[in-house]
């Protein structure tokens, strides 16, 4: 019987994954494992028949022990980024530890062309990358594109005022949904791809500022005018609305990213792994239109 565990059991994409590990994957809630900091988040998957254990980044002998009798491991990125190198601090640990434990095969989401992007977490995720082609271990890793979720923070704010201030200039994106990526994670847990691979999950287009602009304003109903600004503006934007400094890098850094091209990837790998096309930025945004006030 293969045993699957995934990490960060109670944050929104290692829900996602579980509960299409369950509905699609049709895989049986005594194979698979969910991990937290806490375990007591996790009495949802713990109802469902789905053991839970403690699983802390931050402890590496107690991860070693919690992926005792695991054959594949869904490693998803900490949230750990207030601190430079912790997070790849913690998933190089997380690595290690499952070689000790005899996992199989382990699975990460990543993002794409970290070796040549601006985004200033993209080191975490090439040197957690680096750290799993060294471990011996096989392995998929997914590159996960720029969620459209991330948009559903700020938007309702943009729609308020009818203005969307951003310094993408003419980048563009293929935006894809968390929970697409979360069923794309559990296929690929559910049955790996042969070898060792890395494939890059995007949606269905490239989309630009004003295209998304376009369909957010039509799923609300309301206009939105792209207001463009330089990398400085931005920042200042960002740092007025009282976010951290290491927030307003993030920011700028995404920005500047998708500025000089470095999202602008199309594949099908979404399609190839769950036999069915990535939910479109419209669908998502008419799906989610209460979020936008």
């Amino acid at each position: 019987m293969t045993r699957i565990l995934v990490t960060g059991a109670s944050g929104q994409l290692g829900r996602g994954v579980l509960a299409h590990l369950l509905a699609e994957a049709k895989i049986p809630a005594d194979q698979i494992v969910a991990a937290s900091r806490d375990p007591a988040k996790l009495a949802e998957w713990a109802a469902k028949g789905i053991e839970t254990r403690a699983a802390d980044f931050n402890d590496p002998a107690g991860l070693e022990a919690a992926f005792a009798g695991i054959d594949r491991l869904l490693l998803i990125s900490t949230d750990e980024l207030a601190v430079p190198g912790k997070r790849l601090e913690q998933h190089k640990a997380t690595v290690a530890a499952a070689a000790k434990a005899g996992v199989k095969h382990i699975l990460y989401t990543s993002m794409p062309n970290p070796d040549k992007s601006l985004v200033s977490f993209a080191p975490d995720h090439l040197g957690t990358e680096e750290a799993i082609k060294a471990s011996g271990l096989s392995y998929t890793i997914l590159r996960n594109s720029w969620y459209l979720d991330n948009y559903l923070g700020s938007m309702a704010r943009n729609l308020a005022s009818g203005q969307w201030f951003t310094a993408i200039g003419a980048g563009r994106q293929p935006n894809i949904s968390r929970d697409d990526c979360a069923a794309a994670a559990a296929a690929a847990l559910a049955n790996p791809p042969a070898g060792n691979v890395i494939l890059t999950l995007t949606g269905l287009e490239l989309l630009g500022a004003d295209d998304v602009a376009a369909i957010v304003s039509k799923a609300a109903g309301k206009p939105l005018a792209v207001v463009p600004v330089n990398d400085e503006q931005l920042a200042a934007g960002a740092a007025s609305a009282g976010l951290p400094p290491f927030v307003v890098e993030l920011i700028v850094s995404a920005d500047a990213n998708t500025r000089a091209g470095n999202f602008e990837i199309l594949t099908d790998a979404f399609e190839r792994l769950t036999g069915r096309k990535p939910q479109s930025a419209a669908a998502f945004f008419e799906a989610h239109k209460a979020a936008l006030g």
